[in-house]
């Protein structure tokens, strides 16, 4: 029987009791019916107790319980938080060494094409100077072919006389 049911048979008892005279407000209750009840008492008292500590291990363990899943769960969050600055570290590199790539390349290109008209404009220089001196030589050869040309002439004229 619960405690509160007993509890409630004590307070019964005591309001059919009899009421004494000049005592101020003391009664007589059957001695027998209250040893009874108190024994009860005795007897549910430590389930209920024993039930109260359950509820409290119950939720020291919850509480434990509680603490441990939150521990956990900001252990996860502080390492996915590592885990995307150190990834967002390695765009941050990634990005960086690629300008870097994109910047030399960049470069190399100009190198290069500088390198191929200075190239080319040699060549041509190169080619000018030889067209150049082989014109003065062709115009040096036939300057030589028509002087020899007139002095054949010249050297004629005088026998056709």
């Amino acid at each position: 029987m619960p405690i509160e049911e007993i509890l409630d048979q004590l307070d019964e008892l005591i309001d059919r009791s009899w009421s004494l005279p000049l005592t101020g407000g003391r009664c007589v209750v059957d001695a027998d019916k209250v040893r009874e009840l108190l024994d009860d008492v005795r007897l549910n008292l430590p389930t209920e107790i024993r039930q109260a500590q359950s509820i409290v291990a119950d939720r020291t363990a919850i509480v434990e319980e509680a603490k441990k899943e939150a521990e956990a769960i900001i252990a996860r969050a502080e390492k996915r938080a590592a885990a995307l600055v150190d990834e967002q570290e390695i765009v941050r590199q990634s990005k960086n060494k690629a300008a870097e790539i994109t910047q030399q390349a960049q470069q190399q290109s100009r190198e290069m094409r500088q390198s191929a008209k200075d190239f080319v404009d040699g060549i041509l220089k190169n080619t000018e100077e030889t067209l150049a001196a082989s014109l003065t030589e062709v115009k040096g050869t036939r300057s030589a072919f028509n002087q020899q040309q007139k002095v054949a002439q010249a050297a004629m004229q005088p026998q056709q006389k």
